[in-house]
């Protein structure tokens, strides 16, 4: 099925650039062209579906999300259908059109249960919400010390057969696995990682910066939540946020609330890597979209107030905020451009996880799935597979 869709008073941000009042023509669930209004025979404006605006609004790449544990009471560790779809169909809201499920470090038994479930609605997913890509596995693999809100009771040494184990539960499903490779036999798995295709992110991790720098040699490519839970600067050893920082083939995962990472900091990362190397995320919780309260994560009450989600001792567990907050929050705390935000968010992490030959930036071939703002990056609709969903 073929639809042309005109968009009046707006701005499409598509691969080669901006194009002022434009439409967009999609054939079953793929962008087949996009040109300006104006180039349309009269007779093909009057029969497509139009959306016209009071003020000027931009038209985007659908936000990936590649670390996200869950939203509107739903958890990806729920291992229930319910749960996966709470999060699919409150994502669109905030412009999120796919996202990595993200674990936490629980059981062997409850991952595969959760791995199976994850993998089995990707196979059935409708495009009504926000589609599953892939699985982000955070843990079991880290450091205890570094271990953040992730149960220390199941932290388990690195080990190729459970990764493999994990990895058949989700029918090879998983794109991104954090771990500590300074831990015995993590540069092993970081390099069985590299050779399988999955990412390996270093997250979690009390590692040196000579650690670091093995690690990288062994493949590792990515940072999981830059600064927290992982050994901070110093000056006699910049540790793993230092050789973040210092080290360009490493991408590093922000999260953008203001909160987990000071608005300096995240000027000084983005002086430091620039928008190539940031990956915007959420880490966000069951809680995000809700109220104030008391809510699960890996069997512990967290507790959510004032854009806080924190466990009893105080330590931070994740996040509620929503990805058109956090692209906002970007331009606001860096300085960074518009479009840069936008690339943190959509083609910077469809690379990561190898899946920007068909997401991650608008393009004749490509998945229609984009997002219109306002200036304020505040969502008006959000389009799935060539859907509106919002």
């Amino acid at each position: 099925m073929r639809k042309l869709v005109m968009f009046k008073n707006a701005v499409l941000f598509a691969e080669e650039g901006w194009i002022e009042e434009p439409f967009v023509e999609i054939e079953g669930k793929r962008i087949k062209s996009y040109g300006k209004i104006n180039d349309l025979e009269m007779e093909r404006r009057h029969s497509a579906e139009c959306y016209e605006y009071d003020e000027r609004v931009y038209i985007v790449p659908g936000f990936i999300d590649i670390h996200i544990h869950g939203a509107g009471n739903g958890d990806a560790m729920d291992g229930t259908d319910e749960a996966l779809q709470l999060i699919q169909s409150t994502l669109p809201a905030e412009g999120t059109t796919a996202f990595l499920a993200t674990t936490i470090t629980q059981s062997v038994a409850q991952k595969r249960t959760a791995l199976s479930k994850i993998k089995e609605v990707m196979s059935r997913q409708s495009k009504a919400g926000a589609q599953i890509v892939g699985v982000h596995l955070e843990g079991p693999f880290i450091s205890a010390k570094r271990a953040g809100a992730q149960p220390l009771q199941h932290i388990r040494k690195p080990k190729l057969s459970l990764f493999h184990e994990f990895q058949e539960a989700a029918a090879d499903a998983i794109k991104l696995v954090t771990l500590a490779p300074e831990e015995e036999n993590g540069l092993e798995l970081v390099r069985e990682l590299k050779k399988t295709g999955v990412v390996a992110s270093i997250g979690h991790s009390d590692a040196t910066y000579e650690q670091v720098v093995e690690a990288l040699k062994a493949g590792v490519t990515h940072a999981t939540h830059l600064f927290n839970g992982m050994r901070g600067i110093h000056h006699r050893d910049i540790g793993v946020a230092g050789g973040v920082l210092l080290h360009k083939e490493l991408t590093a995962e922000l999260i953008v609330d203001g909160i987990h990472v000071s608005p300096a900091m995240v000027r000084l990362v983005y002086q430091t890597k620039g928008a190539d190397g940031i990956i915007i995320i959420t880490d966000s919780l069951r809680a995000k979209g809700l109220t104030d309260g008391v809510y699960q994560l890996g069997g512990q009450d967290v507790t959510v107030k004032n854009n806080r989600a924190v466990l009893q001792d105080g330590t931070l567990a994740g996040s509620i905020i929503k990805m058109n907050n956090a692209v906002r929050n970007m331009m606001t705390f860096s300085g960074c451009s518009f479009e840069e935000a936008v690339q943190m968010a959509t083609s910077n992490p469809a690379a990561k996880i190898g899946i920007d030959d068909h997401k991650g930036s608008i393009k004749a071939g490509k998945d229609a799935d984009f997002v219109v703002v306002d200036k304020d990056v505040q969502v008006k609709q959000t389009f799935i597979l060539g859907k509106r969903v919002f």
